[in-house]
């Protein structure tokens, strides 16, 4: 099913969900809209909301949700406040300030870094190997430039990444030269 390729498992088998269960599907923002027929906010407003317009959408931001799996080095300070900085400068976001917090004694960093854009947020488990993290901006900010200085900061072997629009008002009608 080409809905898969995109949706973000949990360690379970899609094919084997209970009848009736609707399937979790993936949107990706960049995609055209399906129905781009009616809009509540338009590109042509000027307001200061950033929220995003692109390919027929309207929202306020992109919501990356990113699996790390085995990966290394979470549990160390320095080096994941140093990536987030980094994905930060990539995103071409705002850095407003970074709080982490060091699990002892059992390891594991869980912090954020605040953005104007939004956020960043990781979660790491280093004797899974496993780091959960969300990055979530908006305007014109580009958070998928984050995902490969994740991969390579922490020597992932696997990445997963969901990708939803967060606060989609509207599509618009799409320009015949688009």
């Amino acid at each position: 099913m080409a809905d898969q390729a995109g949706v973000f498992q949990l360690g379970m088998d899609l094919d084997r969900q209970a009848a009736g269960r609707a399937r979790d599907r993936a949107v990706v923002c960049d995609a055209p809209a399906l129905e781009p027929d009616v809009a509540s906010h338009t590109a042509s407003d000027d307001s200061l909301d950033h929220f995003i317009t692109r390919n027929g959408r309207v929202y306020a931001g992109t919501h990356l949700i990113i699996d790390l799996w085995g990966a290394r080095r979470l549990d160390e300070l320095g080096h994941v406040e140093a990536t987030l900085r980094r994905c930060v400068e990539a995103a071409r976001a705002t850095l407003l300030h970074i709080h982490l917090h060091h699990f002892t004694p059992n390891g594991g960093i869980s912090g954020v870094a605040v953005l104007a854009e939004s956020h960043i947020s990781i979660h790491s488990w280093p004797e899974r190997d496993y780091a959960a993290l969300d990055v979530f901006m908006c305007g014109d900010s580009e958070p998928h430039r984050a995902i490969e200085i994740l991969r390579e900061a922490f020597d992932a072997a696997r990445v997963d990444v969901h990708e939803h629009c967060r606060g989609e008002v509207g599509r618009v009608m799409l320009a015949a030269a688009e």
